[in-house]
């Protein structure tokens, strides 16, 4: 569990990026955090894993004070990927980079080979292990920085805006592996902006302004609501969208779909009344 209690983060600058954020984040949850650049949603996610630490606050990962606590320890619990692959890109073959954080982790060479074997096919990433990370496309430049992550098997995973340059067919097998990640009862977490990825993959969506929470819940009472995302500049899923339109013409439509498969249920149900 993650639980934040009440923190404030000021940069060096001056800016105050969290204005007294409280959050709790069970485990096993898969969980959105949304908002604008510069709500703070990057900042907070840093707190997880010990990155930064609280000016004023707490956080606690399973009971654990962050700021009492080296990010190295966290490392084991905690898997941030950044939304900038290269920032993590480092080593001369895609096999190597997965190995670095096994490695530095002391994990046995048997435990790494079965490791870096089991991550390379869940991301199938097998027939790049001999090539050059920074050879690689974005998007498989991204999945390596995943399996870097991921081959620790943290308790809790979270990823920095991961469709960013990605089509809808990697958005797809992204927000698959994420959903088969979860339930085998681990956390996940992520950053974004996208409304579509967020709506059909997590459920729970945390809402950021201005260093503030200022809507959680489920996607389709939060990415509904017209307040909330014009305070976030956010705009709803195009299915939200067109089912306003669908509301106009016939009565009682509902407005707080967000998914395709919902509102297709909805108009079938109603052509066969």
């Amino acid at each position: 569990m993650i639980e934040v209690i009440n923190v404030w983060f000021t940069y060096p600058n001056g800016t105050i990026a969290l204005r007294g954020i409280s959050l709790r984040i069970r485990d096993g949850e898969s969980v959105a955090i949304m908002g604008e650049n510069g709500a703070g949603k990057t900042t907070l996610v840093k707190h997880f894993n010990g990155l930064l630490k609280p000016e004023k606050g707490l956080v606690l990962v399973d009971g654990i004070n962050t700021k009492e606590t080296s990010v190295a320890k966290l490392a084991r619990k905690v898997g941030l990927v950044f939304q900038n692959p290269d920032h993590q890109l480092f080593s001369t073959t895609v096999e190597d980079e997965i190995k670095f954080a096994l490695k530095n982790l002391g994990f046995s060479s048997e435990e790494i080979k079965e490791r870096v074997d089991w991550v390379l096919k869940f991301l199938d990433l097998e027939r790049y292990r001999e090539r050059s990370p920074l050879s690689l496309s974005g998007g498989e430049r991204k999945r390596v920085a995943l399996a870097s992550v991921l081959c620790v098997k943290p308790k809790i995973l979270i990823l920095d805006e991961p469709t960013i340059g990605q089509d809808a067919k990697q958005k797809r097998k992204l927000g698959e592996l994420l959903k088969k990640y979860q339930e085998e009862k681990n956390t996940v977490i992520v950053v974004t902006h996208d409304v579509e990825f967020a709506s059909k993959y997590f459920n729970r969506i945390v809402v950021m302004a201005r260093g503030k929470i200022i809507a959680d819940g489920p996607p389709n009472k939060v990415l509904t609501n017209p307040t909330i995302l014009e305070e976030s500049s956010l705009s709803p899923p195009q299915v939200t969208v067109l089912s306003h339109e669908i509301a106009k013409k016939i009565n009682n439509f509902p407005k707080d779909i967000v998914l395709f498969d919902e509102l297709l249920n909805e108009i079938i149900t109603r052509i066969r009344r």
